[in-house]
């Protein structure tokens, strides 16, 4: 994902983060951190303008990014879903819960409803193996999940947007 970009983002949300890198080496994630929080996902433009801000080549800031899968360099929907492959997920029945969802919302690992609300992520692990097969939502873990349990809360986000 080459960057040759000539616009600029808005860094006012993360201005004070922008700041206190600049004084701070080594402060790249925290700043891709705070960015990703304020603005949903990582620009293309947003990347290059942080590299400009913090005096950073832009290949090092978009090696970071893409590197590490906490980053986002695509826009998702308004409901994250972020579904555990790791081995004890994997062998409680993660695979079924991924082919659950698939259906319900007709999307795949790494897609959006079109209708923007739903976003399907696959990852390595959560660290809630206790909990398998585990996804989280939202920021908010759902653990011991069946097909059932699946369904039932993507029912009721469809219901409430």
């Amino acid at each position: 994902m080459p960057c040759e970009c000539r616009e600029r983002a808005d860094l006012s949300l993360i201005a004070d983060q922008i700041e206190k890198a600049k004084s701070a080496p080594g402060s790249l994630i925290p700043v891709l951190q705070a960015a990703q929080e304020a603005y949903g996902w990582l620009s293309p433009a947003l990347l290059a303008t942080v590299a400009q801000a913090l005096e950073i080549p832009p290949a090092k800031v978009l090696g970071v990014a893409s590197f590490y899968s906490q980053f986002r360099l695509s826009p998702v929907g308004k409901h994250l879903i972020l579904l555990c492959q790791g081995t004890a997920c994997h062998v409680n029945g993660s695979k079924g819960l991924e082919e659950e969802i698939s259906a319900f919302l007709k999307i795949k690992d790494g897609e959006t409803t079109a209708d923007g609300l739903f976003t399907l992520k696959n990852v390595a692990c959560l660290g809630c193996c206790s909990l398998s097969p585990v996804m989280m939502l939202n920021g908010e873990v759902h653990g011991n999940l069946t097909k059932e349990k699946v369904r039932k809360i993507l029912e009721q986000l469809t219901v409430d947007g």
